[in-house]
């Protein structure tokens, strides 16, 4: 009867979610210079969200120069040869707004969040982004330096901090991916003012780029104002480098020991998986959410709660333009071996490949979707850049108000398959991680 009451209100939740979760529309159309641009109207509140995405990250740097995808995250911040060095911000923050900006393997993607009556303003800053930019030594060197801080806070000088470097590393020998968009140290140090001057004009540009408002504005004033700062930026002709998505295979376990400042030691393994719009990466994602989504996620109770082999553990996935990889970790509880916590993360994967999940763990699944789907288009920034991204990667921007339906097409079965076809012991990273006293 219990599970009988849980069933129903999990149906109830679902349908309530459903509900909510209404059509977002849109306007769509071209630049000549080969800009994509795409406006969303929502005029619920005075506030409106100007983003540019540019499909450049870290997979199209080459060796020795890795690291510049995310340094121009830092640099486009410095002013243009229209907005005095340090004034980008200012003209954000005086007139009430926020921005910021991220860097991935694929992409690059700027923000700003304004009152509505400042679109304008949003959308001369970015045009001097695209076009204007202040690349010179002064802001090279400047941003080098934070950059430089940046990796030594978040990786070197982090606990556990290499774990993603080094998962890349060995998951990859033949791809761009095998680095992480922060680059090396000696990339870092080497490059020159020039090198930055035409990683710029090779990737920032209009054909290079989509450009997504979405807010309280007036979609025939929106037009007229992204054809007045942005119709005469003029198109790159020369084509634009994009790495081949061939790669080599996993062949074996690859297995490496890192010995780091911590206390207490950590299994971490990664596995590759297919790229992100693909049939099978969405019932991977599947499958990393009933590893990790959440307190009640079966890593978390079977070695945290129940067998308290571990104080922190989880599994996520890369949603990468090119194959990527889904990492599982735990880290161990005093008096733990990362050996056993390898054995009890791999004894709850073999549990997916061997059992089909019951039906109200699987209707779990589907409720943490669809909230998760209302959560990331609750505000006018997540649906730019909703919109950006599905235009960008998958080619189809509509793709906001029909992506959910492919994971509802993900069934126990597909949960189970693909559980067993890229989950494989053979054919992954291991990764231990050991407090350094304990070097040979």
């Amino acid at each position: 009867m219990r599970n009988l009451i849980a069933l129903v209100g999990a149906l109830l939740f679902t349908f309530s979610l459903s509900a909510q979760m209404n059509q977002i529309e849109f306007t769509e159309f071209d630049l000549d210079n080969g800009l994509h641009v795409i406006l969303h109207s929502d005029n619920s509140t005075p506030i409106v969200a100007v983003s540019v995405m540019y499909h450049v990250g870290s997979k199209n740097e080459k060796v020795g120069r890795t690291g510049f995808a995310h340094f121009f995250e830092h640099l486009l911040f410095e002013g243009s040869e229209n907005i005095p060095r340090g004034q980008f911000d200012k003209h954000i923050t005086n007139n009430g707004g926020a921005n910021n900006a991220y860097t991935s393997q694929d992409k690059t993607f700027y923000f700003d969040l304004l009152p509505s009556n400042q679109l304008e303003l949003g959308l001369w800053l970015e045009s001097e982004r695209m076009l204007h930019a202040k690349v010179d030594i002064t802001g090279v060197e400047t941003q080098r330096e934070v950059v430089k801080e940046e990796r030594r806070q978040r990786y070197e000088n982090q606990p556990y901090g290499t774990f993603l470097l080094k998962v890349l590393e060995n998951s990859y020998s033949d791809h761009p991916y095998r680095w992480a968009p922060i680059g090396s140290m000696e990339d870092l140090n080497a490059a020159e003012e020039e090198d930055y001057k035409k990683f710029y004009q090779d990737f920032y540009t209009p054909n290079n780029a989509v450009l997504s408002i979405a807010g309280d504005l007036d979609i025939e004033e929106a037009k007229k104002l992204v054809m007045k700062y942005f119709g005469t930026i003029p198109i790159k002709t020369a084509n634009i480098y994009r790495p081949s998505s061939e790669m080599a295979p996993m062949s074996g376990v690859k297995r490496d020991t890192v010995y780091d400042n911590i206390q207490l030691p950590a299994s971490m393994q990664s596995y590759r998986i297919p790229a992100l719009g693909t049939p099978d990466f969405y019932a991977v994602n599947m499958l990393t959410t009933l590893l990790a989504g959440g307190r009640s996620s079966r890593l978390q109770k079977a070695i945290v709660d129940e067998q308290q082999l571990g104080v922190a553990t989880g599994n996520f996935a890369f949603d990468l333009e090119h194959p990527g990889v889904a990492v599982a970790y735990g880290i161990c509880n005093q008096g733990v071996d990362a050996s056993a916590m390898q054995a009890a993360i791999d004894a709850e994967i073999a549990k997916v490949q061997n059992e089909l999940i019951g039906e109200e763990e699987f209707q779990k699944l589907i409720n943490q979707k669809e909230s998760g789907f209302i959560q990331a288009n609750s505000r006018v920034s997540g649906i730019a850049e909703s919109l950006a991204n599905y235009h960008m990667f998958y080619g189809d921007a509509n793709l906001i108000n029909t992506e959910l339906d492919r994971y509802l097409k993900v069934t126990r079965e597909d949960i189970q398959r693909v559980a067993k076809k890229y989950f494989t012991k053979d054919n992954r990273v291991i990764l231990t991680y050991l407090p350094k006293e304990s070097t040979p």
